[in-house]
């Protein structure tokens, strides 16, 4: 009897497979070496950004496999992000890490009294991306490859130069620096009140590129209507990839008109928090760009569920931020993306990703292909453990 009970454990045991047995949560604050600004800080609705607030989500299971994931802030929530993220890490203890849409629903319910969009799902954010990275790893793939790759590399453009912060000189000089690099597309930033300033500043840039790489402009939601409507037409002139957020993020039929209007494409999106703000830009042909944030929207598994209805009506996708991460998930979608190059991450990272003939290379390192370094780890302001270490 006892022989039989031992091997029905066992047997128990094995049907359960792997399990999460361990989750360390870290703030880390990365500090920018000069405050940047764009159009919301001109326009008083913002203070300058001086650091990045990361939420950093490491796990590992009792078999041994580990996975990293990260969200972040910009000048408010990170430690809000932090603290709810430690009110529902627990529940993932003891579960099963292949099971990720599943454990993204729970979490959701864990903190369902602060809904499902902004903060909460940013939180959920850093353990989907973990969770995502272990699974690639298991696997031995690049995350790319793990969801089924349509290339191994994409365009790349810089918009770390590009700042209303940043003279014109210093911008120009970061033209030439980017295409140096192997970059393939510079994007600057408009939306200041006088309108006259800002086609100065994208005329002057056009000029220094002189067709050897795509330009882009960001306005940051700062004008309204008119003003966008008469910016927009202005800028058709410079034949630009895309113009970037000329309304309210959340004004969906009036990006629908501008990209009913208009020659240049509407790019828009990095802003919004949940996939339904997603599927609101796409029922109404708001966007010819869509530009999710993976970290901002709940994870990788809540970006590709964006990903599927934006292929369904044959958008193109320019990810926001996180160059880490977009570039696999970039890699994986159907019609020819960009991905946003941001050095401002760099120091936090071990790995560097490559550029080469305005192209972002996809790394063939296992799941994500990054670790954290000594000094993201000096950086740390907080930290939180739960289960116990295999």
């Amino acid at each position: 009897m006892t022989s039989h009970l031992a091997n029905l454990s066992a047997a128990s045991q094995t049907l359960q497979g792997d399990r999460i047995a361990w989750i360390r949560l870290s703030a880390i604050h990365l500090p920018l070496k000069t405050p940047i600004s764009d159009a919301k800080v001109l326009t008083g609705r913002q203070k300058p950004l001086t650091e990045v607030a990361c939420l950093f989500a490491e796990m590992e299971t009792v078999d041994g496999h580990s996975g990293i994931g990260f969200s972040y802030s910009k000048r408010a929530g990170g430690p809000g992000q932090f603290e709810h993220a430690k009110e529902i890490a627990p529940v993932l203890l003891g579960e099963d890490p292949n099971d990720i849409s599943r454990l993204w629903t729970k979490l959701a319910w864990a903190g369902a009294s602060v809904g499902r969009s902004g903060l909460a799902v940013q939180a959920i954010a850093a353990f989907d991306i973990a969770l995502w990275d272990m699974k690639a790893k298991r696997a031995g793939l690049p995350l790319s490859k793990l969801l089924g790759a349509h290339r191994e590399s994409v365009q790349c453009y810089n918009t770390s130069g590009g700042f209303l912060s940043s003279p014109l000189e210093e911008v120009l000089d970061n033209v030439e620096r980017s295409i140096e690099q192997g970059i393939g597309g510079i994007k600057i930033k408009v939306g200041q009140p006088n309108m006259a300033e800002d086609l100065r500043r994208v005329a002057a840039v056009n000029d220094r590129i002189g067709g050897r790489a795509s330009l882009m402009v960001d306005a940051n939601q700062q004008w309204d209507r008119p003003a966008a409507m008469r910016a927009c037409r202005q800028l058709e002139a410079f034949n630009l990839v895309w113009i970037e957020e000329p309304l309210d993020a959340y004004d969906s039929e009036g990006h629908a008109a501008l990209a009913a209007a208009l020659d240049t494409p509407i790019a828009t999106g990095e802003m919004l928090a949940s996939v339904a703000e997603h599927i609101d830009l796409i029922q109404k042909n708001a966007v010819d760009f869509i530009q999710p944030d993976a970290p901002r929207v709940g994870g990788i598994t809540q970006f590709l569920r964006i990903c599927a209805l934006a292929e369904q009506k044959k958008l193109k996708l320019a990810p926001h931020f996180a160059m880490e991460i977009h570039l696999h998930l970039a890699a994986a979608y159907e019609l020819e993306p960009w991905v946003e190059h941001f050095d401002w991450l760099d120091p936090l990272f071990n790995e560097r990703l490559e550029n080469r003939d305005g192209r972002m290379i996809v790394p063939n390192r296992p799941g994500l292909g990054f670790t954290l370094s000594d000094q993201a780890l000096a950086w740390k302001r907080a930290d939180a453990e739960f289960g116990k270490r295999p």
